[in-house]
């Protein structure tokens, strides 16, 4: 069965990891892209195996979820375009309910890292005051997507 929701969410770069980061709940994650445009992704996660497709947008898309077998995923997976994103993300929690989801990606991208923060409204995204261990914000960057890296690889410093 599939799910459909909107993601609203907000991106940073990483100025310091916050202190002792192994405290926090984390997944290992490998995902590829069936398709860079449109989005459509093929993530495991843990023992987890989804497959996403995702609308157009920065701060705001709609996002469809499916469920997967390893089977399913192991097939798909030939059928990628760009590299494999490798990557453990820690799930930290912050005021209001929210939660900062810290990726520090592995194989071609090792040394990357980067933070997002969902959320439930617009209004909400837009008046979220980040923590200070948060860096620069990339939201309306499209380098910093997913699909980018894959693609290219870690964007260059402007």
């Amino acid at each position: 069965m599939s799910s459909e929701i909107y993601e609203i969410e907000r991106k940073f770069l990483i100025e310091k990891l916050p202190d002792d980061i192994s405290r926090y709940k984390c997944r290992k994650i490998k995902q590829a892209y069936i398709s860079m445009d449109p989005t459509i992704r093929i993530r495991q996660q843990d023992n987890e195996y989804i497959l996403t497709v995702k609308g157009s947008g920065l701060l705001k898309r709609i996002e469809y979820e499916l469920p997967l077998t390893e089977e399913q995923f192991n097939r798909l997976q030939k059928k990628t375009e760009g590299n494999i994103i490798e990557k453990t993300r820690y799930m930290i929690p912050l005021d209001n309910g929210l939660k900062a989801e810290l990726d520090i990606y592995e194989g071609r991208l090792k040394g990357f890292m980067n933070v997002e923060v969902e959320f439930s409204s617009t209004k909400e995204a837009i008046l979220f005051d980040p923590p200070t261990w948060f860096g620069s914000e990339v939201t309306q960057d499209y380098r910093y997507r997913n699909t980018y890296l894959a693609k290219f690889g870690i964007p260059s410093k402007n």
